[in-house]
């Protein structure tokens, strides 16, 4: 069974830093793009930072600098290290697989982070 689960959201304070990881099973985990979306209320899902198989990474304009995309193959996990939050980080963020040879994804069920004083 495909499945990924995210953990490490919640609520923080703007300047504050939190860490989400994304443990990942039923699939061969090394040979996909791992990427983390966030959608905030009333807006569309947008791509944060993605990690391919041989660890090139990239992000979106408005978190560089200041997140930190990881995998580790051994674990079968992603991670986001998040510092320097501020308020527009507030959504829900989703862990995804992507396989190009197949133009196969899938998704996580969402995890919150909240940043607000």
């Amino acid at each position: 069974q495909v499945q990924l689960v995210e953990s490490g959201g919640g609520l923080v304070q703007p300047g504050g830093s939190l860490r989400l990881s994304c443990a990942a099973s039923g699939f061969i985990f090394s040979i996909y793009v791992m990427s983390w979306y966030r959608q905030a209320p009333g807006k569309e899902r947008e791509l944060v930072a993605s990690i391919t198989s041989s660890q090139s990474t990239r992000y979106a304009d408005s978190v560089k600098g200041r997140f930190t995309i990881s995998r580790d193959n051994a674990k079968n996990t992603v991670y986001l290290q998040m510092n320097s939050l501020n308020t527009e980080d507030t959504a829900v963020y989703y862990c995804n697989a992507y396989y190009s040879d197949v133009n196969f994804a899938f998704w996580g069920q969402g995890i919150p982070v909240t940043v607000s004083s």
